[in-house]
């Protein structure tokens, strides 16, 4: 009877553990299944990317953008992207995508940039708009959702921007979050999560978090300095005053300066010449400074007056509710300025799987990260031979040059002598 019981029980335990294993892969594969990516674009079929993305007109003079995977790179197909191709020029360029909501579940974007060029100031930030965004029409002050990722202009300014809009405002993170300034490829994402926080991303780790409502001055303050109220005329705030028994001692004001007793006029003075002789002046070791009375407390203070606060009208609690909530982003685009041009965009993504992305960003980012570098170190490496034979050339011809001048000098002096024999004959 015990044995019936122990297998029973053994029984039961791994149908219950086949059952959570069950429901375990059940619910990954129902997440995974509920997870989608509303946009992705690597440039892997040449010139087709013409097709989605679309030049703006508002300007004649816009950049152009071009593909190449650039001067170094870890794959010469794999890497290639949108690369800004004219200096000191602005570029808007964007693509439309399924429209996603930010409401109810998360939106990430993600994108690699890569400022080849050494950048000195320019933009590498993409911007989100909703469905309405004419595209051939858009410019710097197009409205967006969301604006993200890194800008630079000199030593000053290297920033990833997060900026979103709230009631036609564009609000910047208070935060400080510093990009990446060297020449490589590097991966920016920002994950926008439906409970109104946020992660920052470089190169999938995470550099900042935080909430909206912390992070940002979307909202005007809950309380306001009343505007009518103002100290009393009688509110004295002063914690020490004069005292009024103190006086200043009559010995007490002396000069600051002094002639020197120990100077005498010099024996080669000349008073019609060099005016009458006045000794020099030295600090007076008497002199005591400014007289000032002693300090007492002062029996009417009381304390610093606190103007009072009332609720502000202006805050109503219910805006913050609809903070990061967007009913759809629907456009992406590329509106930057760039004085010196060169940068790389690729590796575009639109999720509501952060997990995705991350993966993502793995799977087209990191494979080739190194070997970009050691094709950027190679070439560094060839340019430090190729300066340094140059240079050996220009000393060698500069010996050469100098040795011609030395055999010259002594031709001219070997003539010169004998023009002044032929004279003495």
């Amino acid at each position: 009877w015990s044995s019936d019981v122990c297998s029973s029980d053994l029984l039961d335990s791994l149908l219950q553990e086949t059952l959570e294993m069950k429901l375990l892969l059940l619910c990954a594969l129902f997440g995974a299944a509920l997870s989608e990516v509303f946009f992705e674009e690597q440039f892997n079929d040449g010139d087709a990317w013409e097709s989605r993305w679309v030049q703006s007109a508002h300007k004649d003079d816009l950049g152009k953008f071009v593909l190449s995977a650039g001067k170094f790179y870890g794959d010469a197909e794999a890497d290639k992207g949108l690369q800004t191709s004219q200096d000191a020029k602005f570029y808007a360029l964007s693509a439309e995508h399924k429209p996603i909501s930010s409401k109810d579940k998360p939106m990430v974007v993600q994108f690699t940039v890569k400022h080849e060029q050494n950048i000195d100031c320019g933009g590498g930030y993409v911007k989100m708009f909703d469905c309405s965004l004419d595209q051939k029409d858009m410019h710097g002050e197009s409205p967006y959702n969301v604006m993200f990722g890194p800008d630079i202009c000199g030593p000053g300014t290297k920033k990833v921007h997060v900026i979103f809009s709230h009631k036609g405002k564009n609000h910047l993170i208070k935060k400080d979050i510093r990009c990446k300034d060297d020449v490589f490829t590097h991966l920016y994402t920002l994950v926008l999560n439906p409970d109104q926080t946020y992660e920052v991303l470089i190169d999938n780790e995470k550099v900042e978090s935080g909430s909206l409502t912390e992070d940002w001055d979307f909202l005007p303050p809950k309380m306001i300095k009343d505007p009518e109220a103002s100290k009393p005329e009688d509110w004295d705030d002063r914690a020490k005053i004069d005292d009024p028994e103190d006086v200043k001692p009559e010995d007490w004001e002396k000069p600051e300066h002094i002639p020197d007793p120990d100077a005498t006029k010099p024996e080669d003075w000349d008073d019609d010449m060099d005016g009458e002789w006045e000794p020099p002046m030295i600090d007076n070791p008497e002199y005591k400074g400014e007289w000032k009375p002693r300090q007492i407390d002062n029996p009417a203070y009381k304390g610093p007056w606190i103007h009072p606060e009332i609720d502000n009208p202006e805050f109503n609690a219910d805006d913050a509710k609809d903070l990061g909530k967007y009913d759809e982003f629907c456009k992406m685009g590329l509106d930057l300025w760039q004085v010196k041009a060169g940068t790389i965009f690729d590796n575009f993504m639109i999720t509501d799987d952060p997990a995705e992305a991350k993966k993502a960003g793995e799977d087209l980012w990191a494979v080739t990260k190194e070997a970009e570098k050691t094709m950027k170190d190679a070439q560094d490496e060839e340019d430090r031979k190729k300066a340094e034979e140059e240079a050996k050339a220009d000393e060698e011809e500069d010996d050469e040059d100098k040795d011609d001048e030395e055999v010259k000098d002594e031709e001219d002096e070997e003539e010169s002598e004998e023009t002044a024999d032929h004279d003495e004959l």
